[in-house]
């Protein structure tokens, strides 16, 4: 039932008519809210064909649609601006359409694409924080309206468990560790490796204070410190295959995989598959060798190999260090061609921050460069920074807010609001628990899923759980209201769903129209979010649907009603509404519950 094919088909035919030309496509969008009309279509770029003035060649085509599309009730026309007005019949025959339906369906097209998305993407040197947790909601929410958007979609994570910012923890550990574990201090194993990260820097520091007072420049503190001669040479041993450094890395790594998996449980998010780069650095190298053969890449005097991208804008970029250790590069060239190789996607979305803008740029000209055709699925989904109101993070001086310690500041303020709020009475403390948890969680997810990918964005805790304005809970309450509407309505009339309120004529109301639009324009919506990649717009969407059923609900009778049919109508219509609610803020990685 799509109602601008046939406008657009019907409009096409009124320029064959009127003015005896043919026009490749006629697009309508929605009409603007400050006049009368439901799809509008512009003229202006069309006059050259109609020869006349843009007032006169709306009202042509508008009173030939009128004629020929009975779905058009009426039009009015503002300067070029052709506003249609859509008849009341159609909009009740679509909300027929898609009483049962689902709004999401998990049928794949015979042509869908595929798509993998990378997120999370974390080191193995710290817990999950902040900044993670916009990643993973991110690429998590994009995954699922990629996939809601008729793609077959792949969610992978890519650990970076190897590298110098690992043995920086390894070696603290080793030095000042006491051989403790997570069973032997209680501390997660994730947050016990952060602590030894963030004891490296401390030291490092001091050294590098104490060379700089013997009077070398930074650089040569930096580089001469004897913690960094000791990591470089641990780094070395580890790509050698030393059993004494591997053994530890895999014991430190083993305690943060344990830490990830239950902070990404809590979060709600999973993957397909993982990687990880100890496995793909490798094949990186035998890349680099491959295209220093074929002369696209160079060595230099002290043997390490680059890249020369000058001409192309940009700056010579090393791919392998001199004694043959690789760079993040190594890794994440080896890694495109794994995944090409096992997946033949159409499309590889990595889920980075902005500050890692010109490291893609690099990576996938790199990879054009060296052959590969696929280069040209690649995209980075790059996001702004998450910073809080007293500035922003540091991990290795440990000013990070943990993903794991936010989480249950969340839980906890839903916790506190819900019950001042009284909307846990006659709730067992187990449902009460899982209330917390849903209403935290969402109000989380949603603060910061609401704010365009792109944009930096500053986190406030106490400002997204909220009852009232654009939040997780308003809508989640919108959503419990209904549910509890549809209970009530059950006591009084049994299974009232089964009945069909579309033999007898429904006079809609305007709020009611609205809504139907605004269910009607849903996959729209997924198909905008999906190209833009932005789970922002679905949080928009949902936001105003709730708002508008809100205030429907107060202004409406339903179950007050005098007339049953209007009676079985709205309670229909609410349930839908619910529908929708509900499988959008799926498409956010938010639950809704049932009651509060």
């Amino acid at each position: 039932m799509n109602i601008e094919k046939k406008l657009s088909e019907q409009t096409i035919e009124a320029f064959k008519s009127l003015y005896g030309a043919t026009i490749e496509k006629a697009v309508f969008e929605k009409t603007n809210p400050d006049f009368i009309g439901d799809l509008t279509f512009v003229v202006f770029n069309f006059l050259k064909i109609s020869k006349k003035k843009p007032e006169e060649t709306a009202t042509e085509i508008g009173n030939f649609l009128k004629t020929n599309v009975p779905e058009v009730a009426d039009f009015n026309v503002v300067k070029g601006f052709l506003n249609l007005v859509i008849d009341n019949s159609f909009w009740l025959n679509y909300f027929k359409y898609i009483n049962g339906k689902p709004f999401i369906n998990d049928t794949l097209p015979e042509n869908a694409s595929t798509v993998m998305v990378e997120y999370s993407s974390p080191n193995t040197n710290k817990p999950l924080h902040l900044g993670h947790v916009r990643n993973n909601l991110l690429g998590y929410s994009v995954a699922e309206i990629l996939k809601a958007a008729g793609n077959k979609v792949i969610k992978v994570n890519l650990v970076n468990d190897r590298g110098i910012h690992i043995c920086k923890s390894m070696l603290a550990w080793q030095k000042w560790g006491n051989e403790e574990t997570p069973e032997s201090t209680g501390i997660k194993g994730d947050h016990l490796v952060g602590k030894y990260y963030v004891e490296f820097d401390k030291n490092y520091k001091l050294q590098i204070a104490d060379g700089k007072s013997k009077g070398l420049s930074e650089e040569e503190a930096e580089k001469q410190a004897p913690l960094m001669l000791e990591i470089q040479e641990m780094l070395r041993k580890w790509e050698a295959g030393d059993k004494e450094v591997r053994a530890l890395w895999e014991k430190m790594n083993s305690w943060v995989y344990k830490g990830f998996d239950a902070t990404y449980k809590m979060l709600g998010v999973n993957f397909d598959k993982t990687y990880y780069e100890s496995n793909t650095y490798i094949l990186g190298k035998n890349i680099i060798d491959d295209g220093l053969a074929k002369g696209v890449l160079k060595r230099r005097e002290d043997n390490s190999i680059y890249i020369d991208l000058t001409a192309d804008g940009l700056d010579e970029k090393t791919l392998l260090r001199g004694d043959g250790t690789s760079v993040y590069m190594t890794q994440d060239l080896g890694t495109a061609v794994q995944r090409a190789e096992e997946v033949h996607f159409d499309k590889l979305i990595y889920t980075v921050g902005n500050e890692q803008d010109y490291h893609f740029k690099v990576l996938f000209l790199i990879l054009k460069k060296l052959g590969y055709k696929w280069a040209d699925g690649l995209y980075h989904l790059s996001y702004g920074m998450v910073e809080l109101p007293e500035g922003k993070m540091k991990s290795r001086e440990g000013t990070v807010v943990d993903a794991d310690d936010l989480m249950k500041v969340m839980v906890e303020t839903a916790a506190t609001t819900t019950r001042e709020l009284g909307k846990v009475e006659g709730m067992t403390e187990v449902e009460a628990e899982k209330l917390f948890h849903t209403i935290g969680m969402g109000a989380l997810k949603y603060f910061i899923l609401k704010v365009d990918p792109k944009k930096k964005m500053l986190f406030n805790p106490a400002e997204s759980i909220d009852f009232n304005g654009n939040t997780a809970p308003f809508i989640q309450f919108n959503y419990v209201r209904i549910q509890a509407l549809l209970r009530k309505a059950a006591e009084g009339l049994g299974n009232f769903q089964d009945i069909d309120v579309f033999t007898h004529n429904i006079e809609l109301l305007p709020k009611e129209k609205q809504l139907i639009i605004k269910l009607y324009n849903f996959n729209t919506v997924i198909q905008q979010a999906a190209n833009e990649y932005s789970p922002a717009v679905i949080a928009n969407y949902v936001y105003e649907l709730a708002k508008e059923y809100s205030q429907y609900y107060h202004d409406t009778p339903i179950l007050k009603e005098e007339q049953k049919d209007y009676v079985l109508f709205r309670l229909q219509f609410s349930r839908i509404i619910g529908n929708a609610i509900k499988s959008s803020m799926h498409l956010l990685g938010i639950e809704v519950p049932d009651r509060m």
